[in-house]
């Protein structure tokens, strides 16, 4: 894919993951216009403040749950990557159709408006929490997974398509529980809700590096996930605060203590290659189901989770991630 001839919008433009993908974009992939959606105002002069004034950044004003805003922002774009949605889990509990409005709702207007604007591609970005949710956060990303995949029959002869991209935690994002034990850690008490607890974890610049493989090797209708480590929870307390004492408060309302990236049901029309899973749709008429060809089929009974992985992070390769992490955030205080 010639990068440089695409007109690129992201949603939630300046979340963790839109500030990151805008950065590799164009220090990377030059791409001819990419547009920074979202809805706040202030962070769109703070990344503008923040050196992200190319001539080819483009910064709109507007919320994914009003469609005739999406409308006219897609006029003329190439590629969307959705990014935006209510990710803080207890906030989605307290206010849940706030969270049903964005997440679900606004994921329908991105496929409504794509498709009447003739964006070529469309990639939404998932979570673990979508598989067997437990909840309302992974239920509603569970729902815009369903949509979107299942968009790819409105297209029809069009060149639309969706897919997905499922991966675990991301390493410093907001709402990430490792800026929480960075500020615990000057008490000298980290609390965990449950020392059995396990997690996948991902780079800010891992993930987007994977977004766009995806992006360029999507078809329409799969859902994309990386192999990525898993680490206990305890070894990450340990990496951050090595002399804090670690207190258990007790595992919080629709937490899990292990997550899936791929469940047992899913894993039957999945493809494992040797750095990522694609799922393909089950009985889609209008799936080609080329990866079967690249690929090799899963065994029966197989999920992965978060506990059951075969990769993990020592509490020596967290504290190269914590560092590397402090490193960036010192610099942009700067």
């Amino acid at each position: 894919m010639d990068w440089t001839k695409q007109h690129v919008l992201v949603t939630g433009g300046t979340g963790s993951f839109g500030k990151k993908f805008v950065e590799v974009m164009m220090k990377s992939y030059h791409p001819a216009r990419l547009i920074i959606y979202s809805r706040d105002e202030l962070k769109q002069h703070e990344m503008r403040m923040a050196g992200f004034n190319h001539p080819n950044l483009r910064y709109f004003i507007g919320d994914v749950r009003d469609l005739d805003r999406l409308r006219r922002a897609f006029h003329g774009v190439d590629l969307v990557v959705h990014a935006a949605a209510l990710k803080q889990v207890p906030a989605c509990e307290y206010n849940p159709m706030e969270a049903v409005k964005t997440n679900i709702l606004g994921s329908s207007n991105v496929v409504d408006a794509a498709l009447d604007a003739g964006v070529k591609k469309v990639l939404a970005l998932s979570t673990d929490k979508a598989v067997n949710p437990v909840n309302l956060y992974g239920a509603t990303k569970l729902a815009a997974e369903k949509l979107l995949i299942q968009s790819n029959a409105y297209a029809g002869g069009m060149t639309t398509r969706f897919s997905c991209v499922r991966y675990g935690n991301v390493v410093g994002s907001r709402g990430s529980v490792v800026p929480l034990f960075l500020q615990q850690r000057e008490k000298g008490e980290i609390t965990l809700t449950d020392d059995r607890m396990t997690r996948f974890w991902i780079s800010l610049e891992q993930g987007v590096r994977f977004v766009i493989r995806c992006i360029e090797d999507m078809q329409g209708g799969e859902v994309f996930v990386p192999k990525i480590p898993s680490m206990k929870m305890t070894d990450l307390a340990k990496a951050i605060a090595p002399e804090a004492n670690i207190r258990n408060i007790g595992i919080r309302p629709g937490e899990k203590l292990h997550e899936v990236l791929i469940s047992e049901d899913e894993a039957r029309s999945t493809v494992e290659l040797a750095d990522m899973y694609v799922v393909q749709p089950q009985a889609a008429l209008w799936f080609g189901y080329h990866w079967s060809e690249q690929g090799s089929p899963l065994p029966e009974g197989y999920h992965y989770a978060s506990d059951n992985n075969t990769e993990w992070l020592s509490v020596s390769d967290i504290q190269q991630m914590i560092d590397s992490l402090e490193a960036g955030l010192a610099q942009g205080a700067r």
